[in-house]
């Protein structure tokens, strides 16, 4: 169970590079306004949602340690705020000038939860 945790741990951080990647390569496109949802920005999100969601799972079902439900809970609510907000605004030319910038502020907040959250 070990081992497919921390499988899991990095595909985890494989969703989190991608998704902020997709975000990073269009800052300059932030201030005109053209910033749209990437395929990797909606990739990286659903990777975090699946590798997140699997990862409580085994660690719910191999006793490896104790999970803290309020934080999953907190990060799950984040997280499909993101791939929600990335679903409905995927395929739109030019999407509100917020959504990627807001995609790319929440997927640090889902990170510095998880960080500082113990």
């Amino acid at each position: 169970m070990e081992i497919l945790k921390n499988v899991l741990v990095v595909l985890h951080f494989v969703g989190l590079a991608s998704l902020l990647g997709g975000v990073l390569v269009q800052i300059r496109s932030f201030k005109t306004g053209r910033a749209v949802v990437l395929p990797a920005i909606m990739h990286g999100a659903w990777t975090q949602l699946a590798t997140g969601l699997a990862l409580v799972a085994v660690i719910e079902m191999g006793d490896l340690h104790e999970s803290n439900n309020a934080k999953v809970a907190v990060k799950l609510v984040v997280v499909v705020v993101i791939v929600v907000v990335g679903f409905l605004n995927r395929k739109k030319e030019r999407p509100a000038a917020w959504v990627v910038p807001a995609i790319g502020a929440l997927a640090l907040v889902n990170t510095v939860i998880a960080v500082f959250w113990r």
